[in-house]
């Protein structure tokens, strides 16, 4: 009965959800299975690093857990009962509702950016296996028993030429007679890196090109044939040209998908531009050895041999099948040094519990989805659907659409990561921690969409300067994360704000350093978790006005909520309960740093 307990631990462990995680990233990579014995008393082979002692049993955070006890099922219950027919508000945004699959509840499927997912998890279900089964009957073609036995070199050349062929299938599927458009761009970047070479033009043409080809994507949508080629438009019905753009595959517009191309685009240039930069290196050819086992530094950090950074090498990173929609983002040298030799981690046992844990969080996000129709409301604010709505539940209104937001991102992300593990590749986890853990705006955006983050401070944060410029960097940074993600006001607004709630907290730490409370560490605490209640609520905004409801929305939000001294009492309560949040947060981090986990967020 005990193992049942054990392996559902296991589940969502740190382990199973990323390795990287309980690993120093200069250490290789061990196996999940080893039994070699520890050089510390922790579990994960590290020293703790804190000596504070643990609170879970002290008096304070029993009053803490009453809290709990009260207020989450009240969160529950506000949103549900907003959600049901007898509320007055239903008739506004029923018609939002579909038939669910729960009996007595419908679903609110109305986010158009998660409902094309959902509607096809069972043909991205069959993509996946098939892309499996069909690897395996290739690699059995190509070196039929001799699989386990060749050189990571004849590994490289094998995977590769599968995954051009697949890829050029699969994105015909996808995007029709575009995939033409979109081998066209790949081209001109793959010039730009090899003319520039290790010249300061090869950074300046890549992310001048890549930049631009946001834009161009954005006002020409697409570049349509019949526009482009006039002569292919004439004749009788449009001609050649419209007949290519009407067959644009299952996903005609593909410029909306290729914001995730160009980071792979930008990556593959930079690393064969510090690869010319750092010339011939042993290391990099110590990085082609077959079986050799490398930290995650090494594999990103060290260039790949001269011949890896070649054309088919190029586009079979560049549309890799299954992180070509969504990602995760993985640089151009831990691609292929994966290629060259799988990281030990990544085994069939834990492939399995990702899964397992990858499939939770759907069924969590389906009942979300059926009980509480948070995401019809808010898209029907102009109809009346909060109107006479109490200040608790105007809060839980945008509370769990950001819930929603987080999980509508989490699970496709874990969806094609999981994808690309059973295929041997193993990228970078995006979300680390629920988005109800965490008070820090910086760390926030290191567990939020993390690959992401990390290929930013790899490609634009170190060699913009770091650390050295943080506010300057930042806005550079949440610019580009803004006009990556949509060329609109909203969102440019949501990255200003972004930086504009960073300068709080940087300023807070400069004004009450830990040294200055060495001896007050309890005052010290609750000090950092009053701060942490502002950075919360600054967070929330931000996001409710990028992704959600926008400037317009929040502004209704925040004037329904602080209404009267009801909304201003309720407004101090939940300050509260945050205040109690936090404190649970800040002990689940001293709880990691016992075991000698930092993830830094």
């Amino acid at each position: 009965m005990l193992v049942v307990p054990g392996y559902i631990r296991d589940v969502f462990s740190l382990q199973t959800l990323d390795s990287r995680l309980t690993q120093t990233r200069t250490t290789p990579t061990p196996r999940l299975d080893d039994p070699s014995p520890s050089s510390s008393s922790q579990p994960n082979g590290r020293k703790s690093l804190t000596e504070s002692p643990s609170r879970w049993k002290s008096l304070e955070f029993f009053v803490y857990y009453g809290v709990f006890i009260v207020v989450i099922p009240m969160m529950f219950k506000v949103t549900y009962d907003l959600s049901q027919e007898s509320h007055p508000n239903y008739s506004k945004y029923q018609h939002l509702l579909k038939e669910g699959w729960i009996p007595g509840r419908k679903v609110d499927n109305s986010d158009m950016q998660y409902s094309g997912f959902r509607n096809n998890i069972p043909i991205l279900a069959v993509v996946l296996v098939a892309h499996a089964i069909l690897r395996r009957l290739f690699d059995m073609l190509w070196a039929g028993r001799n699989v386990r036995r060749e050189s990571s070199q004849s590994r490289l050349n094998r995977r590769v030429v599968f995954d051009l062929l697949f890829s050029f299938v699969f994105l015909s599927a996808l995007h029709g007679f575009s995939v033409f458009k979109i081998l066209f761009i790949l081209l001109i970047n793959f010039c730009i890196s090899g003319y520039f070479g290790g010249s300061i033009g090869n950074p300046i043409a890549t992310w001048i090109f890549n930049i631009g080809m946001l834009f161009a994507n954005e006002m020409f949508r697409g570049y349509k044939y019949s526009h482009m080629i006039p002569w292919l438009a004439a004749g009788e019905g449009g001609g050649l040209g419209y007949a290519m753009d009407r067959w644009g595959g299952i996903m005609p517009r593909w410029e909306i998908h290729f914001n995730f191309t160009v980071l792979r685009l930008i990556s593959y240039n930079m690393d064969y531009y510090w690869s010319q930069q750092e010339g011939d290196d042993g290391a990099a050819i110590e990085k082609q050895v077959d079986g050799v086992v490398l930290s995650e530094r090494e594999r990103i950090d060290i260039p790949c041999g001269a011949d890896d950074y070649s054309l088919f090498n190029y586009l079979a990173y560049a549309l890799y099948s299954p992180l070509y929609l969504a990602g995760p983002i993985i640089t151009y040298n831990d691609f292929i040094a994966q290629v060259r030799n799988p990281i030990p981690t990544n085994t069939a046992s834990r492939t399995i519990k990702y899964a397992l844990r990858t499939l939770f969080a759907i069924f969590t996000m389906e009942l979300i989805l059926h009980y509480m129709y948070v995401v019809a409301i808010s898209k029907t604010k102009a109809s009346g659907s909060w109107e006479n709505d109490t200040p608790f539940q105007l809060s839980m209104i945008g509370y769990f659409n950001l819930h929603i937001i987080w999980l509508k991102l989490l699970i496709p992300w874990r969806w094609f990561r999981l994808w690309a593990m059973v295929d041997d590749i193993d990228a970078p986890e995006n979300m680390i921690r629920c988005m109800s853990n965490n008070y820090s705006a910086s760390a926030f955006w290191r567990g939020w969409h993390r690959s992401f983050n990390r290929w930013i401070i790899r490609y634009i944060y170190i060699p913009f300067g770091g650390s050295k410029r943080v506010i300057l960097n930042t806005l550079a940074v949440f610019t580009f994360v803004a006009l990556w993600h949509d060329i609109t006001m909203q969102l440019l607004i949501w990255g200003w704000l972004i930086t504009l709630f960073v300068i709080p907290e940087v300023v807070g730490k400069m004004l009450f350093p830990a040294r200055k409370f060495a001896n007050r560490p309890t005052l010290y605490r609750h000090l950092c978790a009053v701060g942490a209640v502002g950075n919360i609520l600054m967070m929330m905004a931000a996001n409710l006005v990028g992704f959600a409801i926008g400037m317009d929305g929040l502004k209704v939000l925040v004037s329904g909520v602080l209404d009267g001294w009801s909304g201003m009492s309720f407004f101090l309560t939940a300050c509260s309960a945050l205040f109690v949040g936090t404190q649970i947060m800040f002990e689940v981090r001293e709880s990691e740093a016992r075991k000698g986990i930092n993830l830094k967020c």
